[in-house]
């Protein structure tokens, strides 16, 4: 999976199309490793994504912007410094290098008209965002890289700017494509598609396999081996590639798996798999990597931004585990107290035969139908009768003890359950407003300390909406605090409520408006209710569902937890409505 310069180059072609000549309205840094430009023009306004995160560095227009800080930083504030206001003139690629440039037409501080540009070069883990001035020196960048990381190639404010160094690969762009053929064939024996990547410039690996594919229709080749109807097929198949490379001819693809999850894309259809893998395209490159990146990137950062959360539940779960363990091994201590009354019983039946200072004494167990004997240890420091004192004292203290430890272990399990249940909030969360219910209601709970964090909360977060096949509401709560809202405020007594059946999950309610709801609209709110829950990727999830008259919820319950009785149980597989309906 990779963003190729073939691919880069649509992009920028798209790019160009559709904004040279906007101008930028507003420039933000969501975080260290993204930018987003707002741009104006004839045609509307685009968000422009600008990332160099290593795993998923890429430029392309997005609907799905990041949510940003509430201060900015200090680049965001020197890019609308330098930008702001300032009309894109040109938007260019170097070769089929992955980078493209972006000139800017702007004002400078004395009124005078100047060229600045913002390159972005897609390099991996090397990835980066440089602003330059009109003499191609750098104001600053994303990532500043100074001697300390590389002395090859400096990235800092003052020095001039260099492009990253070549490599001895052709460009299709201004290579014939007979050429390319003819340098691969006659070198270095290697299989065809990793020939193809170590000589052709802007090709992923996925075209380059591609490529294999078609010309051996298949089979696996080696570069020096081609036979003259394979080099034949080889010229025509590069042929085409230049062609689409130069005149942006390309369409966005996505291949996916047997689970509708994409794993990779490209420029061109993508055939390799077979009937192994589900191939889509897209109407624009911008909308496929939009997508592509959504899911993926917003769990990285919704991470990033959850490890206080993460540690601390992790903290208080290690910890209840251990006490719950302690707790137990006392417990079972505690189920030896019928024998300390016993040696209590004996002790006193026989204070007579005992002499002081003894360290044990042996007696009949008047407790065995045989009369055996049993030797009581005994403490010589103090008298007889107190000894026998001593075991009733330690065998009250065990029965009390059994009951304090059980109420403590079932304690610590109901908190134990309640941590889990924020478990499987923090790992849904979807924006940084609802990590911020998350943390509030673990400050409410005494688990976080209120001193030091930012105060929350920018919009309130509403629950989930969906609609059943008959056109009922259905919604689901995010966290725990807003499960609590939405069963015990928001909805009426005859809503149905459900719940995966001692599984953490969202509380899911479907709106009745006093009607009787039919069996798929019940169907799909369980289904609903077992997708937003622990259970997501599981099959035959038990369900429980109920009127919202028979839930409520014990005194002192934590967040989110109730307690619910005339219930019913459905076992269904988790799936949104909007899956069902496409099947």
């Amino acid at each position: 999976m990779a963003l190729d310069g073939i691919f880069l180059h649509h992009i920028c072609n798209e790019i160009k199309s559709t904004v040279l000549g906007a101008r930028v309205d507003k420039i933000f840094q969501p975080n260290r490793e993204e930018l987003v430009f707002l741009l104006r023009g004839y045609n509307g306004a685009y968000k422009l994504l600008l990332s160099v995160r290593s795993n998923s560095p890429r430029i392309h227009f997005t609907d799905n912007a990041p949510e940003n800080p509430p201060s900015p930083p200090m680049l965001c504030m020197l890019l609308r410094k330098k930008l702001s206001g300032a009309r894109i003139a040109n938007v260019y690629q170097h070769d089929l290098e992955r980078m493209i440039t972006i000139d800017f037409d702007a004002i400078n501080e004395l009124g005078d008209e100047v060229r600045l540009s913002v390159v972005t070069e897609i390099m991996g883990k090397y990835s980066n965002v440089i602003l330059l001035d009109e003499n191609k020196n750098i104001i600053d960048a994303l990532k500043r890289v100074d001697p300390s990381i590389t002395t090859q190639r400096l990235i800092l404010p003052g020095l001039k700017y260099e492009l990253p160094p070549q490599q001895d690969k052709l460009c299709l762009l201004n290579t014939e494509a007979e050429a390319v053929v003819e340098r691969i064939i006659n070198g270095k024996s290697m299989p065809l598609s990793k020939a193809i990547l170590s000589n052709v410039q802007g090709v992923s690996p996925i075209v380059c396999r591609e490529l294999e594919h078609l010309t051996g229709r298949g089979d696996e080749l080696i570069s020096d081996c081609l036979s003259p109807s394979q080099k034949e097929r080889f010229k025509f198949f590069m042929r085409e590639l230049a062609q689409t490379a130069g005149d942006c001819s390309g369409k966005p693809y996505s291949v996916s798996d047997s689970t509708k999850k994409p794993f990779d894309y490209s420029f061109m259809n993508i055939t390799q798999y077979g009937g192994m893998s589900i191939v889509k395209e897209y109407e624009s490159f911008s909308k496929m990597l939009d997508l592509f990146y959504l899911e993926k990137d917003g769990i990285e950062r919704m991470r990033a931004k959850s490890q206080d959360l993460l540690k601390t539940l992790t903290n208080t779960y290690d910890r209840l585990n251990r006490k719950i363990n302690t707790q137990k091994m006392e417990l079972e201590k505690c189920a030896d107290r019928e024998t300390l009354r016993r040696c209590g019983d004996l002790l006193q039946a026989n204070l007579y035969r005992i002499e002081r200072g003894a360290e044990s004494v042996t007696v009949e167990n008047f407790y065995d139908e045989n009369m055996e004997k049993v030797t009581i240890k005994l403490n010589p420091a103090i008298t007889p009768a107190q000894n026998a004192q001593k075991y009733y004292k330690d065998y009250n203290k065990a029965k009390n003890a059994e009951g304090i430890l059980t109420v403590q272990i079932e304690k610590a399990k109901t908190e134990l359950e309640y941590i889990d249940t924020v478990f499987d909030c923090l790992s849904r969360a979807a924006t940084e407003n609802e990590l911020n219910e998350i943390r509030t209601e673990l400050i409410e709970q005494g688990y976080l300390k209120s001193r030091g964090l930012r105060k929350k909360v920018q919009g309130v977060v509403k629950p989930l909406e969906f609609f059943s096949p008959a056109g009922m509401k259905i919604l689901v709560g995010k966290n725990n605090r807003q499960n609590d809202n939405l069963t015990l405020r928001t909805a009426s007594n005859n809503d149905i409520w459900f719940h995966t059946k001692n599984i953490p999950g969202s509380h899911t309610i479907l709106i009745t408006d006093g009607k009787t709801p039919d069996d798929e609209s019940i169907l799909t709110a369980a289904r609903l209710a077992a997708y937003h829950s622990k259970a997501k990727n599981s099959s035959q999830v038990p369900v429980d569902y109920t009127q919202v008259r028979y839930v409520s919820k014990p005194q002192g319950a934590k967040p989110g937890m109730v307690i619910y009785v005339n219930n019913k149980t459905l076992f269904v597989t988790p799936m949104l409505p909007e899956e069902k309906n496409n099947e």
